[in-house]
């Protein structure tokens, strides 16, 4: 049975998805734990699955990828044939940020990122459209990025 979470260790979930490099030492300061036990409750945290791993948060434009697309995609079937080969297919492209099946209009959402419109016309042209069981692609491109967060509300 998953342990429980208490607020102790929703204060350093809060803490750790602020800044993930923080030292234990500062960690059991800010949420008021003595070292030992902080570094106790972060293992159990990391081993229960609650914190699935530390990464490197990334600016996209800083790094030539100026542009975030989402795209609709229908397949032309449902059947976990097409689906699966389909999903499979997406895992193994770089420019594929987040892929979501959806329930609804479209079959997935993807979240792409490319250098420019052009570079992402080719991305879709030469691989998204020509996985087997596309049927369509619809290409929405937003205007201006309000909110972005990777945390969680704790």
């Amino acid at each position: 049975m998953p342990r429980a979470i208490d607020e102790i260790d929703r204060r350093i979930l809060r803490a750790l998805q602020h800044n993930s490099r923080i030292n234990n030492i500062e960690l059991a300061e800010k949420v008021g734990l003595s070292p030992s036990p902080c570094l106790r409750r972060v293992r159990m945290l990391e081993e229960s699955g609650a914190i699935d791993r530390y990464v490197a948060i990334l600016n996209p434009a800083a790094l030539g990828f100026g542009m975030t697309i989402f795209a609709r995609v229908w397949l032309a079937g449902q059947d976990t044939e097409t689906v699966d080969h389909f999903t499979s297919e997406v895992r193994k492209l770089p420019e594929v940020v987040e892929c979501h099946l959806m329930a609804g209009d479209c079959d997935f959402l993807l979240r792409i990122v490319a250098k420019d419109i052009d570079a992402y016309r080719q991305f879709q042209t030469r691989h998204l459209s020509n996985i087997r069981g596309v049927q369509s692609v619809k290409t929405e491109i937003p205007m201006q990025q309000i909110k972005s967060s990777t945390e969680l509300p704790l």
